[in-house]
């Protein structure tokens, strides 16, 4: 059997890295003033981001299922691998890498005498490197650093597998193992260092209040999606029924689940604000999924359980970048208007011409922006919204939102095309045919 080149090139890859691990030197932190000593340690909050760093991570197989039950026959296992497959590119990535582009010492313009960053330097926390048992002074200072390494590393895999309901069916599996590696280093780390690296761009100059990644993740993934979906092209076959609404039952299951660790997680602490996340989470979901089945039903079409399974998972994305800074009966606002917008955009005619396979940008896309608006308008705490007087931080929210969707679009399109440039990122129409399981994979579901 004939092996293509570039598979013998990603072996030698991770062969590399592997053998790099072993000769990278080890850096002691106890001495260093931007660490704090090991007896600082919350064992409180440690048992907590402990608990949802494993909540987060299972939400990356629940996202699998989720999206390989809406998905043809010929294509479920083939759907699910590319966001399961995530866990295993990514996480390398992250510990070699693009932590230190995330969290690394700023590197960008000094505004006022203070040095704000657009990404981070790449070398600070290569292979881990100064990431031990130490709390960091200024990021999650009551926990080792290494713990709130692996917590933002679930972050970073789950954001890249978003974006493949939007490909699914059509897309090569080596194209798109190259592509998220090119938007994990080119688009998610500066964006995660500009909101949430203590002196961001973003988050600390601009005052952008993202909790837990609305527009890190959600806005991120939906638009490198929307852009996926132009350069790839419509599907031969457009029209399939979902195979197994039961797997898009139990990942959305999975997802909510996970997802209190994805956003209570994100107080970094066994604290109140933990917990008032926790609550906003679901009830906004709860809320948002009531609203999408009533909304169907309004305008005519059944309720259904994919209905209700799209609704809850909206209401999740929109209190994502909020789920600290706002009360209950606001999380119940936040889901009903999102679960509206969002619908809408599901059925824009416009947008299904471009066959966004599970509509992905209608969902997390939309449903980012949204929560974005809503996070400008509600948040309470340091850096008030709109409603309590801030209109310099609604102003710069608006700003941010216009910029990164340029450059999160923009920037996915321009990967597309150099992964395209690289490797044909569309399967061959007789494989796309036959299905991704078996012409890709040689398996069948």
């Amino acid at each position: 059997m004939k092996i293509e080149k570039r598979w013998i090139f990603a072996f030698l890859l991770v062969s590399a890295v592997a053998f790099a691990g072993l000769f990278w030197p080890e850096k002691a932190t106890d001495n260093l003033k931007t660490f704090n000593a090991v007896d600082t340690i919350n064992y409180a909050d440690v048992a907590w981001l402990l608990t949802a760093s494993c909540l987060v991570l299972l939400m990356t197989p629940g996202l699998s299922f989720f999206y390989g039950g809406m998905v043809g026959k010929k294509n479920v296992i083939s759907t699910m691998l590319k966001s399961f497959i995530c866990l295993g590119v990514v996480s390398l990535l992250w510990v070699v890498v693009a932590f230190s582009m995330s969290f690394g010492s700023p590197i960008g313009p000094t505004i006022n005498g203070t040095h704000y960053g657009i990404i981070g330097n790449p070398f600070e926390f290569a292979f881990f490197s100064h990431v031990a048992m130490n709390p960091h002074c200024s990021m999650a200072s009551s926990i080792p650093f290494i713990l709130f390494a692996l917590f933002q590393m679930k972050f970073a895999v789950i954001t890249p597998a978003i974006i493949t309901g939007a490909l699914a069916e059509r897309i090569r599996f080596i194209s798109f193992l190259l592509f998220i590696c090119l938007f994990t280093l080119c688009i998610y780390a500066p964006l995660c260092h500009m909101i949430w690296h203590p002196n961001g761009l973003l988050g600390s100059y601009f005052g952008v209040k993202d909790f837990a990644g609305g527009t890190v993740v959600h806005m991120s993934a939906g638009f490198a999606a929307l852009a996926g979906v132009l350069v790839l092209g419509k599907r031969k076959n457009s029209e399939h029924i979902p195979t197994n609404i039961p797997f898009v039952l139990l990942g959305t299951g999975m997802l909510w689940f996970g997802w209190f660790g994805f956003n209570a997680g994100s107080a970094l602490a066994a604290n109140a604000t933990a917990a008032m996340a926790f609550a906003t989470t679901t009830i906004c979901s709860a809320s948002a999924m009531l609203t999408w089945v009533f909304f169907d039903r309004m305008n005519g079409r059944k309720v259904s359980a994919l209905g209700a399974c799209i609704g809850a998972v909206v209401g999740l994305v929109v209190i994502t970048p909020s789920a600290g800074y706002v009360s209950i009966p606001q999380s119940i606002f936040f889901g009903f208007i999102g679960a509206i917008v969002s619908n809408k955009m599901v059925y824009w005619k416009k947008l299904k011409q471009i066959d966004d396979t599970l509509d992905v940008f209608a969902c997390h896309g939309v449903g980012g922006i949204m929560g974005m608006i809503l996070t400008a308008i509600f948040a309470k705490g340091e850096n008030a919204s709109l409603l309590y007087g801030g209109w310099s931080v609604f102003g710069h929210h608006m700003m941010a939102l216009v910029l990164v969707s340029v450059v999160t679009f923009g920037g996915a399109y321009l990967l597309f095309k150099i992964t395209n440039a690289l490797i044909p990122i569309r399967v061959s129409e007789e494989s796309e045919n036959m299905g991704l399981d078996l012409s890709q994979h040689g398996e069948k579901f």
